[in-house]
């Protein structure tokens, strides 16, 4: 055979071989990971865990987190340090209503490997790794107690306010390092990134578990306002104090401590809730004034007097549905939620819930979500109807509901 012939018979084989090898080599290759499953997160403030629901349909839940699975060793370092220990029971006593606080706040990371949890009565963000249950990252918050959190648009920051430490700090969402902190008002509590994640919003609430709640006493509250944040710099740029817009349209009885707040979708109008008042305030951005007030109904079973308001709050809970139409309030004190019709305020069925603390909006954008702390449920109601839609049980006094993702085959982690 001459050496030409033999030199072809060999590349034809060799390219034989390696065709038949090809199907083999792709079989074996691992498939892609399914995308993330969205789900709501619903932290049970008093029990020190976070269930997992549907986040559409029957809101069925599918899971519950530990989020204090560092629940001995943070005790023990309380129960070593006076000063944190007199802080820990002051939380308990006051704005824990006997209770402690375990988690206000979460977010999960975008690919719903981790959540990320806000913990009052220990000061602190922990990231929890959702497989395992372990903690991945702790950071101490300045001062005594961790409150609201928000979660950058890109989902790669997440800022928290330290309430006694008057500042919002904001941290990699997965490493925990810090990035920037700012200075607030007294007691800073709700926070909002503006869409393009140029801007931080936090609210701040002054004293709200003192006793001087009368009008004329208002001015023992604090520094209250709206400090809006650069979210490059983690410089402050603005200051809105929403006394002189109060007072500007005669309410100067009425609180200025910003609670839930919600933008519009164009971001132009901020729809806001108060200390003590039954209703929501619209304010233009442009302007820089008050432009609308609602006042809701009031319940006749709720006292007037304003020192019985859990955290001075009354209503206590804002969301919106996606297309701008409709509002969802919580009215917290006087026992209902209900959906108002965003251009002319009208409010629909008042919707009978107990003590809910938070509104939300549900994966598909059609429901608002409630979670009602005195009956330990989250409420589905219809945007379109106003009616309810569906109640599911959770844990011991369920506050702040949020959406965020897991592992397509995400399970509760096992007790080990």
């Amino acid at each position: 055979m001459s050496v030409s012939r033999r030199r072809h018979l060999c590349s034809l084989t060799a390219a034989l071989a390696l065709t038949t090898a090809l199907p083999a080599t792709a079989a074996a290759a691992p498939a892609p990971s399914a995308a993330p499953r969205e789900v709501l997160f619903v932290g049970n403030n008093w029990e020190g865990t976070a269930d997992v629901l549907k986040s559409t349909g029957d809101f069925a839940r599918i899971g519950r987190i530990d989020v204090v699975p560092d629940k001995a060793e943070r005790m023990a370092e309380i129960n070593a340090d006076p000063i944190r220990w007199i802080a820990f029971m002051t939380i308990r006593n006051s704005v824990g209503e006997g209770h402690d606080q375990f988690v206000d706040d979460m977010y999960s990371t975008p690919d719903g490997r981790s959540v990320v949890v806000s913990r009052p009565s220990f000061a602190d963000v922990v990231s929890i790794d959702l497989a395992s249950g372990r903690i991945n990252w702790r950071f101490p918050v300045s001062g005594f107690r961790a409150d609201h959190m928000a979660v950058s648009p890109d989902g790669k920051r997440v800022a928290v306010s330290a309430s006694t430490g008057n500042a919002v700090h904001v941290l990699d969402i997965e490493t925990g390092r810090q990035l920037g902190k700012a200075a607030t008002g007294d007691k800073p509590h709700e926070n909002i990134f503006t869409k393009d994640g140029k801007y931080l919003y936090n609210m701040s609430i002054g004293e709200v578990n003192t006793q001087t709640d009368a009008p004329w006493l208002d001015w023992t509250k604090g520094d209250r306002r709206i400090t809006v944040i650069d979210a490059t710099t983690y410089q402050q740029v603005k200051v809105i104090d929403m006394r002189a817009r109060l007072d500007a349209i005669g309410l100067k009885d009425f609180s200025d401590a910003v609670r839930p707040a919600v933008f519009s979708p164009d971001e132009s109008k901020l729809y806001f809730q108060v200390s003590f008042f039954h209703g929501f305030f619209e304010y233009d951005l442009a302007t820089d004034r008050i432009t609308r007030t609602k006042t809701l109904p009031k319940n006749p079973a709720t006292s007037d007097d304003r020192t019985t308001f859990v955290n001075d709050s009354r209503h206590h809970g804002l969301s919106m549905s996606p297309d701008g139409k409709k509002l969802c309030v919580a009215g917290t004190m006087d026992d209902y939620a209900t959906v108002v019709d965003r251009a002319t305020l009208q409010e629909g069925p008042l919707v009978t819930a107990a003590k809910p603390y938070w509104a939300t909006v549900s994966g598909d954008g059609k429901s608002c979500v409630v979670s009602e702390s005195g009956t330990d449920q989250v409420t589905a109601i219809n945007f379109a109807t106003g009616r309810k839609v569906v109640s599911v049980p959770v844990g011991d006094h369920p506050q702040r509901v949020r959406l965020g993702r897991v592992a397509a085959d995400w399970s509760s982690p096992s007790a080990s």
